[in-house]
């Protein structure tokens, strides 16, 4: 079976998540969830960080026995059965494939506008060609450039913090830095936290990526569970932090003039627009790392799927002779990014939650599938780690689900359809099973 080498550990497989998820996002998502939640989006994130942990509790769990490429798409292959593992892959490709064109879209939306006479066009190319070019370069290169990413966003989000808690003792806003209300206001339904926490949950997507590099990773059962919990759990604890202070700079959502753009007139209050200018650049390297790193997570899904034989082995599977990167995944890639040129960033968001959500569902029910049914791990301990926990996630992964918008599910549902035809032509109308993983590693129950 080929395999990739094993040269990362936690801290560069962190640092892959950190730039899947795009810290930055905070920014360009407060307005909107301020709206929603009535201004209590640190509480609605502190909602969406309790409902992503579950997930990423079920994610650890079948990391530790199963350290595949093919993440949720192994999972539920091994744990349920090959039908449901295929589809899954299928599901999560919607998800992984989208997600660098939105980040396309994004930084030629933020970047024309601030120069108007460089046509969109440029920073699209730009931009995707930059990303290929490090993803074949293999992940070494990719870890280097996510230090750098990871880096400048935290100090744009320290420096933001301090310049807050500044502006805050001098009067602005709340007067406070100590306001309670930003998590919970007792005047507002508790609705309105479990509107903002079912958009934010969004911001926590990309987590997951850290398992798609379980071949590369040295000791993957220790360290990609660690990788996903600190992923999650770090990524929330900055996103509260950031709309906590965000709230009490400027405490009254209703008086924005553009919810789209409230971020900016928050950044620009405590900083000017020099530091307004130092946030576009922030978002510009958020967008060239949220990129790369999906473009390499999907680049490794669809190598594990080829690998087994659910697509085109000779050219799915084939890694690169020097850099050992799965050259023409990310090559492919980077052509069905070009759709960029041409469709809405609407549309191209439409397609991305569904197949996150359905895949993270089927993550929560493999945990059960595998450890609480085929493993009979059935005592006291047993059932609360592998079943209570599990269904839980489960259950709160399917109430997000549901709760899409309408393009979100047509779309999606469509994008599945597609898959069980493909999966009806690839077994031959189920007479056949799809060809089965092979996990040499695989920790014993």
């Amino acid at each position: 079976m080929k395999e990739m080498k094993r040269t990362l550990t936690l801290i560069p497989v962190v640092l892959f998540g950190f730039s899947f998820m795009a810290l930055a996002t905070v920014f360009s998502t407060y307005g909107i969830a301020a709206e929603i939640s009535h201004g209590m989006v640190p509480g609605a994130y502190v909602l969406a960080l309790v409902v992503m942990l579950f997930t990423a509790y079920s994610y650890g769990q079948m990391a530790k026995a199963i350290p595949s490429a093919g993440s949720a798409y192994a999972y539920t292959q091994k744990a349920i059965n090959p039908f449901v593992g295929f589809l899954v892959g299928w599901s999560i490709l919607m998800d992984y494939l989208f997600i660098p064109m939105v980040n396309y879209l994004l930084f030629s939306i933020f970047f024309s506008a601030a120069f108007p006479s460089i046509p969109p066009y440029v920073w699209v190319l730009g931009l995707l060609i930059l990303v290929t070019v490090i993803n074949i370069l293999g992940v070494q290169m990719a870890t280097k450039a996510n230090i750098l990413l990871t880096g400048v966003s935290l100090l744009f989000i320290a420096i933001f913090i301090g310049l807050s808690i500044q502006e805050i003792n001098g009067g602005a806003g709340t007067g406070s830095i100590w306001n309670f209300d930003a998590f919970y206001n007792t005047s507002e339904p508790f609705s309105f936290v479990v509107a903002g926490a079912a958009l934010l949950c969004f911001s926590f997507l990309g987590f997951d990526s850290a398992t798609t590099f379980a071949e590369e990773t040295i000791n993957p059962q220790k360290t990609i569970p660690r990788a996903v919990y600190t992923i999650v759990f770090m990524g929330g604890l900055v996103f509260i932090a950031v709309s906590y202070f965000a709230h009490n700079v400027w405490p009254d959502y209703s008086t924005f003039t553009n919810a789209d753009a409230a971020a900016n007139d928050i950044i620009e209050l405590v900083g000017g627009k020099t530091f307004a200018s130092f946030f576009l650049a922030v978002y510009g390297f958020t967008a060239f790392g949220s990129a790369m790193s999906s473009q390499a997570s999907a680049s490794r899904v669809l190598f594990a799927m080829g690998r087994d034989g659910q697509l085109p082995q000779g050219f799915f599977s084939k890694l690169h002779k020097k850099y050992d990167t799965p050259v023409n995944n990310i090559l492919l890639i980077s052509v069905f990014s070009l759709l960029a040129l041409v469709l809405s960033l609407t549309l191209v968001a439409s397609f991305i939650n569904f197949g996150a959500f359905l895949a993270f569902t089927c993550v929560n029910l493999s945990v059960i599938a595998y450890y609480f049914v085929k493993g009979k791990q059935r005592s006291l301990k047993g059932t609360f780690l592998y079943l209570i926990i599990p269904l839980i996630g489960a259950v709160l992964d399917i109430w997000l689900l549901i709760n899409l918008d309408r393009h979100s599910i047509i779309l999606g549902s469509i994008w599945f359809v597609c898959g069980v035809i493909y999966m009806l032509v690839l077994t031959k109308g189920f007479k056949k099973a799809p060809p089965e993983i092979d996990l040499s590693g695989q920790a014993q129950l």
